[in-house]
C-alpha cells in the first residue's frame, strides 16, 4: 500500500464525518465544523504515520532481497585448516590468516595473494605444484606484478639462467595460447616478440618471415627472410653456387674443400659440442641383457666411422659428453675396439649364433651425423663381422623422434645430440634421468649420482658425483657414444651478419645481402613451429627467429644475455630467482608483454594438468628432462 491511497482513504473518512455531522442536526453549524477540522487533523498524523512505517517496511524487503544467499546459514567443514575455521567465525580466509597466520592453509593463502592482480588481467598467474615431492625442480613459478616474475625452486640449479635461454622456454601471449589450447594454429604460427614474424609456412617449400617493425631490439636488416630447406648436402652447395641463397647449413665433409676454394663462397667452421651415439631399448630382448650391450659396444669399430664419414677435426667420443662440457669426461674412457672378446661375450651370454635386428635412422644431415645412410650401412656390416645381421630402416624425421625418444624401437637407433647450454645437465641429465623413457627402464645408478649432481654449482665438488654417473653409464651401457663431429656452414663471400655460433642457432635478422629478402637454406623442414614441444634443431631455428626466451647466448659464446627478462636475480642457495622483465616490449599480435605471459607459456609446458599442455606431441621432453619432470603429473 503506498501514500497515495491512504490519503485518498484519510479524504473518504472526513466526507463522511462532515455528512454525519450536518445529517444529525443535533449541533450548530459552527460546532460541526469545528468537529470535522479535528477529525480531519488526527487522521491525516495517523495517516503520515502510517505511511512511514509502511515504506521503512519495504524498504527492509527490498534490502533482504538483495542480500546474497551466501548471507544464509551454511555448513562450514569440520577440518582445522583456514577455509574451515574462517568459515565457521563467518569472517574470509584471508582476514582470519592475517589474524592467525600459523593456521594450516595459511601459507598458501600468502603464497596466492600476490598474484590476485595479474590474475585478472591475464586468467594464469601462478603456476605450481602441491610439494616437491613429485620431484621435479620446480615448485612454482608466480607473477608477482605486472613485471616480475618468481621462480621457486625446490632444489638448487646452477644452470637456470643457462636453462632459461633455451629456445623451448619461449613467451607466448596468454591469450593465444589459451584461444589455441597450446595446439592447432600455435603449432604453425607461433606469436612472439623477436625480429621477424611469421608471414607464411608454405608445406614442403618454405618459411617467410616479415620484418616487425615494433621490436625492441635490433631490428632486422632485410625486410623479409626465407626459410627453406634440402636435406642433400650437395644440393644445398649447389644452390648457394647458384646463388639462389645465401648460406646453407652443414656442408658436407667431401665438399670442404669446394667451397674454400671458391672466390665467391665462404667456410663457416663452428664449434658447436656434439655427441652421436647407436642406443638400445633395453626393454626388449636381446638388449635387455647389459652382456648384450657390453659386447656390441666393443664389436664397433668407431675410429673407422670416424675416418671415413666425418670432416676433418672430428674425434671418436670418449664419453657421452663432449670434453669441452666442464665434468663431460670425468671419469673412465669409453671401452676399445675388440671384436673377438665381443664375439665371446656373445656367445657367453647364449648368442654364438648371433641373432637379427634392425637399425633405425632418419635420413636428415646433422654435424654428429653427416651422412646418415651410409654410416648406417656401415654400422650393418660391423655388426655382421661379430655375427649379428642387422636389416637397415630408414624412418621419416618426426615420426623417428616421437618413436625413439619414446622408447618404442624394437632395435638399434642412430641418434645424436648438439648442446643447447654449455653445462653437462644438458646432455647426462636429459638423456639418462629418471624420467626418460628413450633407452628403456632407467638406472638409478645414474639418474640417483646425476640428481644429486645438478644441485652442486662448484665444478670441482661435483665432479666425483660425475665420475660415478659416467662410469655407471659405461658399465650399464644405455647407448654407445661414437664420435663428436666437427661441421661447417657456408655463405655466400660478401653475406653481412653472418655467424659461428656454439649455442643457439643462426640469427636471420642479422644476416645483410645488401637486398630486402635474404634466403637462408637449413637440412629440413621444421616437424612444427610450437617450440614448448620440440626436440629438434630443424624445428627450435625457425622458431628462434620469432620467439624469445627469458635470456639468450652471447653470439660467440654460452655465456647468456638479458632478452626479455632485464635481469635474473637468485637467492644464495639458487632455489629462488626473481626476474624482472623489459618493459614496453610488444609481441606481433599487438599485445603487451608482461609477467602472465611468462607465467602461461611455463604453465603451458610444465604443467601437465594445464588445459593448455597439449602440443604437437604432448610429451614436452625439454620441460620435462630439463626441470627433473612435469608437474601435476597424474
Amino acid at each position: 500500500m503506498n501514500r497515495k491511497l491512504l490519503l485518498m482513504l484519510s479524504i473518504f473518512m472526513v466526507m463522511a464525518l462532515a455528512l454525519a455531522a450536518c445529517g444529525a442536526q443535533t449541533s450548530p453549524a459552527e460546532e460541526a465544523a469545528e468537529t470535522v477540522e479535528e477529525v480531519a487533523e488526527t487522521v491525516a498524523e495517523e495517516v503520515e504515520e502510517v505511511a512511514d512505517e509502511v515504506e521503512e517496511a519495504v524498504e527492509e524487503a527490498v534490502e533482504e532481497a538483495e542480500e546474497p544467499a551466501e548471507e544464509e546459514a551454511v555448513a562450514c567443514c569440520m577440518a582445522m585448516t583456514a577455509d574451515c575455521l574462517a568459515c565457521a567465525e563467518g569472517v574470509d580466509v584471508a582476514e582470519y590468516c592475517e589474524a592467525n597466520p600459523d593456521t594450516a592453509g595459511c601459507e598458501e593463502e600468502a603464497m596466492e595473494e600476490p598474484a590476485e592482480e595479474a590474475m585478472d588481467d591475464h586468467g594464469m598467474a601462478m603456476v605450481a605444484a602441491e610439494s616437491c615431492d613429485y620431484g621435479g625442480k620446480i615448485l612454482s613459478i608466480e607473477a608477482t606484478d605486472d613485471l616480475t616474475v618468481q621462480f621457486n625452486l625446490c632444489k638448487p640449479d646452477p644452470a637456470f639462467l643457462a636453462k632459461v635461454a633455451f629456445t623451448p622456454f619461449g613467451i607466448q601471449p596468454a591469450e593465444y595460447i589459451e584461444e589455441t589450447g597450446g595446439t592447432g594454429a600455435i603449432l604453425e604460427a607461433p606469436v612472439g616478440t623477436g625480429p621477424y614474424k611469421v608471414g607464411e609456412w608454405v608445406r614442403g617449400d618454405s618459411v617467410i618471415y616479415n620484418r616487425f617493425d615494433e621490436y625492441w631490439g635490433e631490428p632486422a636488416v632485410a625486410e623479409t627472410a626465407v626459410l627453406r630447406w634440402n636435406q642433400e648436402g650437395a644440393a644445398r652447395l649447389l644452390e648457394l653456387q647458384a646463388g639462389t641463397v645465401d648460406q646453407i647449413t652443414n656442408v658436407s665433409p667431401d665438399d670442404y674443400e669446394a667451397v674454400e676454394s671458391d672466390p665467391n663462397l665462404q667456410l663457416l667452421p663452428y664449434a658447436s659440442p656434439n655427441i652421436l651415439y647407436i642406443g638400445f631399448t633395453n626393454t626388449f630382448a636381446p638388449f635387455d641383457d647389459v652382456n648384450v650391450r657390453q659386447a656390441i659396444a666393443m664389436g664397433v669399430d668407431r675410429q673407422r666411422i670416424v675416418d671415413n664419414f666425418y670432416a676433418p677435426g672430428s674425434t671418436v667420443a670418449s664419453h657421452f659428453t663432449p670434453c669441452s662440457i666442464p665434468n663431460g669426461c670425468a671419469g673412465e674412457e669409453w671401452y676399445e675396439y675388440d671384436p673377438e672378446a665381443a664375439i665371446q661375450m656373445l656367445a657367453d651370454a647364449g648368442y654364438a649364433d648371433g641373432f637379427e635386428t634392425t637399425i633405425y635412422y632418419r635420413d636428415v644431415f646433422r654435424a654428429y651425423l653427416p651422412e646418415p645412410s651410409i654410416v648406417a650401412v656401415d654400422l650393418q656390416s660391423q655388426l655382421a663381422e661379430i655375427g649379428i645381421t642387422a636389416n637397415v630402416e630408414v624412418m621419416e624425421s618426426g615420426a623417428f623422434i616421437d618413436e625413439s625418444t619414446s622408447g618404442r624401437l624394437e632395435g638399434i637407433h642412430l641418434l645424436g645430440w648438439g648442446a643447447d647450454y654449455p653445462h653437462v645437465t644438458n646432455f647426462l641429465d636429459f638423456h639418462f634421468g629418471a624420467d626418460n623413457p628413450q633407452f628403456g627402464d632407467p638406472h638409478p645408478e645414474i639418474y640417483e649420482k646425476l640428481q644429486e649432481a645438478s644441485t652442486i654449482a662448484d665444478v670441482a665438488a661435483a665432479e666425483p658425483l660425475y665420475v660415478d654417473a659416467n662410469n655407471a653409464i659405461k658399465e650399464l651401457v644405455p647407448m654407445i657414444p661414437v664420435v663428436n663431429g666437427n661441421a661447417a656452414h657456408a655463405a655466400k663471400a660478401d653475406l653481412g651478419g653472418v655467424q659461428q655460433r656454439p649455442f643457439g642457432a643462426d640469427y636471420l635478422h642479422l644476416l645483410d645481402n645488401g637486398t630486402d629478402t635474404v634466403v637462408y637454406m637449413q637440412n629440413a623442414e621444421p616437424i612444427s613451429l610450437y617450440c614448448a614441444d620440440e626436440t629438434d634443431g630443424e624445428s627450435l631455428r625457425p622458431c628462434q627467429q620469432v620467439v624469445e626466451t627469458l635470456y639468450d647466448y652471447e653470439l660467440d659464446s654460452g655465456n647468456v644475455r638479458p632478452a626479455l627478462a632485464t635481469s635474473c636475480e637468485g637467492n644464495e642457495d639458487s632455489t629462488v630467482f626473481v626476474c624482472n622483465l623489459r618493459e614496453g616490449v610488444t609481441f606481433h599480435d599487438g599485445s603487451a608483454f608482461d609477467a602472465g605471459d611468462v607465467v602461461a607459456s611455463w604453465a603451458a609446458g610444465i604443467d601437465a594438468a594445464n588445459p593448455n599442455h597439449t602440443g604437437n606431441t604432448g610429451s614436452f621432453d625439454y620441460y620435462s628432462y630439463l626441470w627433473g619432470g612435469l608437474m601435476n603429473n597424474e
